[in-house]
């Protein structure tokens, strides 16, 4: 999977952006999300929860948001695994 990661907040955050097509299942998504900790707020156009000590807040076109977060590495790493269970 191939993201372009921007940085947001200054800086405190990183915006992963899938670069393929998406429309995830945000019902999916927002039981992935519950998976790994509490899911703040969710609608059909995104999913916030509280995760590993950050924010991530996940949008059906394959964006993926966390903050606070400053490795690029770990975003699309993150955002990998998020997704393709989402996917799977």
């Amino acid at each position: 999977m191939r993201f372009q990661i921007t940085r947001l907040c200054g800086g405190k955050a990183l915006m992963c952006t899938s670069r393929d097509i998406m429309s995830l299942d945000m019902e999916k998504a927002r039981d992935v999300l519950e998976s790994r900790g509490e899911v703040k707020s969710f609608d059909e156009m995104m999913a916030v929860s509280q995760w590993n000590e950050m924010e991530v807040t996940l949008y059906p076109q394959g964006k993926v948001m966390f903050f606070p977060l400053s490795d690029k590495d770990k975003a699309v790493e993150y955002a990998t695994e998020i997704i393709s269970e989402i996917q799977g």
